[in-house]
């Protein structure tokens, strides 16, 4: 039984702790039915077999010379290879005398992630050990004494020792490979964060620098101009704080004060506090037996104005903003409907993936953060759409009693 896919489900991100790894490995002995039988079996043909593993190292690493993508991990000409071959002896000679102990299980984790160091992909490892189960097979058909029970019973045991020693190999594979490709995956956000940092505090830094520059150098600048240019700056600091605020809240979502609060009150104040403008018809249908909710007010109400400044975005010409608040099976539910461009079906899936965002400017943390509270308040967000016919943000929470 081939082992591999079970670790593939179960992968670490940091390197184990060594009970760990053996904890693990004494799991998967019990999954393939591994025991002190089995044991036995092998160590008991570890001499009859140990002739031949010169041969087997041998033909390993020619069949690497005839596989260049194999081969280019070996830089270090044919002084690395004899070193290699001698560890790939002891490897051999350690499958089969055993013991298999902590110290067994370590060993032949650090293989995998020795793989990982030189860059061989796994795959040259997975049928590298698959010419080698075959080479032990044959040898031990050939020079067997005993009856053709006791083989089979010997090839069996063989069998697991081989599969778990591959899945153990491909278990550090595949956590340091992840591990990486992680840390690779968070430098690149932190660099999308970065520009989009850069981009979003451009254009105000822009503009204050030009009224700064006009307060400076102007002749005769009327007090009315000059007051001008400080309510420039002064809104575009607002607006630069505005994005500061969005990243810290993004990265640093406090744990909510779960309590009974009204929905209807809630979205009133982020109505308040974020004006659509006279374009936008903005329409309230709350239904009033509505129940309480239970969620953290002020997490709750930036989840609110973000839907609401979103949908204002979403009808630069003007348009209809109906926000209806309804009981459901599980709760409550509240509804925030435009009428603007719609969202493309393509992109309806990800626009609450943090940094992703339709607009020529955002950050794209607003729908982001926007889930994370809720998430955190025991709800959920739904969103809807056909292009050019507006879009319906659905928000879900949990009713109080």
């Amino acid at each position: 039984m081939n082992l591999n896919w079970l670790f593939r489900k179960i992968v670490f991100v940091r390197i184990p702790n060594e009970s760990d790894l053996h904890r693990r490995y004494q799991e998967l002995q019990a999954y393939v039915g591994w025991g002190e039988d089995d044991a036995t079996r092998v160590q008991a043909v570890a001499g009859l077999l140990e002739p031949v593993l010169p041969a087997l190292v041998d033909d390993f690493y020619d069949e690497i010379g005839r596989h260049p993508k194999a081969g280019a991990v070996i830089t270090g000409g044919q002084a690395q290879i004899d070193r290699l071959k001698g560890s790939l002896l002891k490897w051999l000679q350690e499958l089969l005398s055993g013991p298999y102990d902590l110290d067994y299980v370590v060993r032949r984790w650090r293989v995998g992630m020795r793989h990982v160091e030189i860059g061989l992909d796994q795959v040259y490892t997975n049928v590298a050990l698959s010419r080698m189960r075959a080479g032990l097979f044959q040898a031990l058909g050939e020079k067997w004494p005993g009856s053709r029970e006791d083989l089979v019973a010997t090839l069996v045991s063989l069998n697991k020792l081989i599969d778990l020693d591959l899945a153990k190999i491909e278990d550090a594979y595949q956590g340091e490979y992840l591990a990486r490709q992680q840390r690779s995956e968070r430098l690149a956000a932190i660099g999308q964060v970065a520009g989009g940092v850069a981009h979003e505090l451009r254009n105000p830094l822009n503009v204050v620098q030009t009224s700064v520059y006009y307060l400076l150098n102007a002749r005769n600048a009327s007090p009315e101009k000059t007051a001008e240019h400080l309510r420039r700056i002064s809104l575009q600091v607002g607006v630069a704080n505005g994005v500061i605020t969005t990243l810290t809240n993004f990265a640093r979502m406090p744990v909510p004060n779960l309590v009974r609060i009204s929905v209807d009150r809630c979205v009133q104040e982020a109505l308040d506090t974020n004006p659509v403008g006279d374009k936008v018809a903005v329409t309230k249908d709350f239904d009033p037996a509505l129940p309480r909710a239970l969620g953290d007010h002020d997490q709750l109400r930036i989840v609110f104005a973000n839907l609401i400044r979103n949908a204002r975005d979403a009808m630069p010409q003007g348009g209809q903003l109906t926000i209806r608040g309804s009981s459901s099976e599980t709760g409550l539910a509240v509804s925030f409907e435009d009428s603007g461009v719609g969202i493309d079906p393509d992109n309806l899936n990800r626009i609450m993936e943090p940094l992703y965002s339709t607009k020529a400017r955002g950050l794209g943390l607003g729908l982001a953060l926007s889930r994370a509270i809720l998430d955190k308040n025991k709800g959920s967000l739904q969103a809807t759409s056909q292009l050019g016919n507006g879009s319906t943000f659905t928000v879900r929470l949990t009713a109080d009693g």
